[in-house]
């Protein structure tokens, strides 16, 4: 759609008013039911919550020293905790001006934020500033969070509307037109608006949003959204037909989060004329969340994800109404008011707005999902009392947040994780530049996949996985993948990796991998992952105990190989220092072919 075309609709159309948000269009009916219902009732005690902790904290300074912390020393979680503090305390006195319209407290909390968060240097966050970046320059950068924070502003200054001094709604507008709006229409291009991941998706739709909830004038509505269009399409190009998200879960409820707030925004904006919500492949993206469950809260957590994921209600919800084929997540998986850390207005907002009564079971249905385009398989195998899980993949070792991880799997079962993905860990400097690999939970020394002549896989896109074989069915699921491509080995011929998951009442996964070699190498090591202490059994058997009185038996042939057990560390995405284990096979006897059997074996 060209850009006067679009200029047509928006003139016709009109402005967004606050009634879009609302189902009876009322938003003072809605937040007086919402303060004093009980379908709210935990969301809002924990707003409340948050409220009376803030009364006796000032609001944090972003000083000079957090600020330049991460060029001095690379770490990015001194000034972020700050600046995630800081939109903290903006959404939550936002929400408790329209929970309690009649408390003057509230109103000049939510007045100083703003006035605060106008006034601060820049919007970005360090970590997304060039190293060099000129002083007079840093008005014209754009990035995740400084396009939340202009999209943050904008909704509230129009849902508050009047509530708020005149001085102050200027103030928001005169802010986000100089640092969003100008810099994207007058120095872009930006690196954000053609990937085809998150970032995409983040920026430009929270730039869309700010602008149709701020602009009066068609014109230069027009102008934007011309560019934010585009920057959807190629958002959408990062998936394919089966609708997954390589980067992750918490990447799905962020980058097509902001998708999906932005094209609902639009679709009101054009009086339906503009619907991102009729493509096949947004319907195929919105069914992602129910196949990434392996039970409990515990997903197939592959590339910079975490473990345990709590689901957005909000939008679930939101697209469970729009789809048929979106099942509502169970309730028990509501993720808690304080959960982001980063403090996200707009899935905030509709976690109220958007989630609605429905019942739900307590668990995801029993399912298994084979996901072509990202060579994933997932499964989730109900049994008496429990829920089992297993996850596997291949692709290549380019991916967004990339790991190099091809053939890794992860097995879980009565809410423990048994063979572990150690997902995400403390975002650095490093984290994202040439160190990227020498991190465990990054490289595939932290994943469970063969070490041969005491290589580990590379990164590129030449490193990838060939499928042989993928089935997903009723008593059994199976993943056959060539590894030999994923490693820069001389020698090695071929590496077929087979993983069959036997659904029973105490399921089972049986893993193969068969190599031929031009000649034989130095080393071979299989190497399995866990959070669980291994013990010896006996020779031929390996237990990991659960805490909880699961276990998981590792059956060998200890005439092929040895094993040996490390306990290791790392930093976790949140900066903890984090426990974790090796299981590592040592072949006796390494020669031009091998054929190497384990099974996992859960126990009641």
């Amino acid at each position: 759609m060209n850009q006067q075309e679009l200029l047509d609709i928006l003139r016709e159309a009109g402005p967004l008013q606050a009634s879009h948000y609302y189902p009876q269009g009322d938003q003072d009916t809605f937040w007086k039911r919402a303060a004093e219902s009980g379908e709210w009732k935990e969301s809002i005690s924990e707003i409340r919550a948050e409220g009376l902790r803030l009364e006796a904290l000032d609001i944090p300074e972003l000083a000079y020293s957090l600020f330049t912390a991460f060029a001095r020393t690379g770490s990015r979680l001194e000034y972020e905790r700050v600046y995630f503090e800081r939109r903290r305390r903006l959404n939550t006195y936002a929400l408790l001006v329209l929970l309690e319209p009649e408390n003057p407290g509230y109103l000049r909390g939510l007045e100083d934020i703003l006035w605060s968060i106008c006034g601060e240097y820049t919007w970005c966050l360090p970590a997304h500033l060039p190293p060099d970046f000129a002083v007079t320059e840093i008005g014209r950068f754009i990035d995740l969070f400084s396009a939340e924070t202009g999209f943050t502003l904008s909704e509230i200054s129009l849902l508050l509307g009047g509530r708020l001094p005149p001085l102050l709604r200027s103030r928001i507008s005169a802010e986000v037109e100089r640092r969003i709006f100008r810099p994207f229409l007058e120095d872009g291009p930006y690196h954000w608006e053609t990937v085809t991941h998150n970032w995409s998706a983040v920026c430009a739709g929270s730039i869309g949003a700010a602008a149709m909830l701020a602009l009066d004038d068609p014109a230069q509505l027009s102008r934007i959204l011309h560019k934010t269009e585009r920057s959807m399409h190629f958002y959408l190009e990062g998936f394919g037909e089966d609708g997954a998200c390589a980067e992750g879960l918490g990447y799905w409820n962020y980058g097509f989060g902001y998708f999906t707030y932005y094209s609902d925004l639009l679709r009101a904006r054009s009086g339906g004329k503009l619907d991102w919500f009729q493509c096949d492949k947004v319907r195929s993206i919105a069914a992602f969340q129910q196949k990434c469950f392996i039970g409990g809260s515990l997903v197939a957590n592959f590339s910079d994800s975490t473990p345990r994921v709590r689901v957005h209600m909000g939008l679930s919800h939101y697209l469970a109404d729009k789809y048929s084929g979106v099942e509502f997540p169970p309730a028990q998986l509501r993720a808690p008011y304080t959960e982001d850390h980063c403090s996200r207005w707009a899935p905030v907002l509709r976690n109220l707005i958007w989630t609605r009564q429905a019942r739900v079971a307590q668990e995801w249905a029993a399912a298994s999902f084979y996901l072509p385009d990202v060579a994933w398989i997932v499964a989730r195998h109900g049994s008496p009392g429990k829920v089992f899980g297993f996850a596997a993949k291949g692709g290549h070792n380019d991916e967004p947040h990339n790991h190099n991880d091809l053939g890794h799997f992860i097995l879980a079962g009565g809410g423990e994780i048994y063979a572990a993905d150690l997902g995400s860990g403390e975002y650095t400097a490093d984290y994202f530049g040439k160190g990227r690999y020498q991190y465990d939970c990054n490289g595939s020394q932290g994943h469970s996949v063969p070490i041969i002549s005491g290589r580990y896989q590379s990164a590129g896109p030449e490193y990838a996985a060939a499928v042989l074989y993928a089935a997903a069915g009723t008593d059994r699921d199976e993943l056959k993948l060539e590894l030999s491509k994923a490693y820069e080995t001389e020698g090695l011929k071929s590496l077929v990796r087979t993983l069959v998951w036997h659904k029973e009442e105490l399921p089972r996964l049986e893993l193969c991998d068969e190599y031929l070699y031009e000649g034989a190498p130095e080393s071979w090591t299989e190497r399995f992952v866990t959070w669980r202490q291994p013990e010896l059994l006996r020779p031929g058997i390996v237990l990991l105990p659960g805490s909880d009185g699961g276990r998981v038996e590792v059956h060998y042939d200890d005439k092929l190989v040895e094993p040996e057990f490390t306990l290791r560390e790392y930093r976790d995405h949140y900066g903890r220092e984090t426990v974790w284990h090796t299981l590592d096979f040592h072949v006796l006897r390494p020669g031009s072919e091998g054929r190497f059997v384990f099974t996992f074996q859960f126990l009641s």
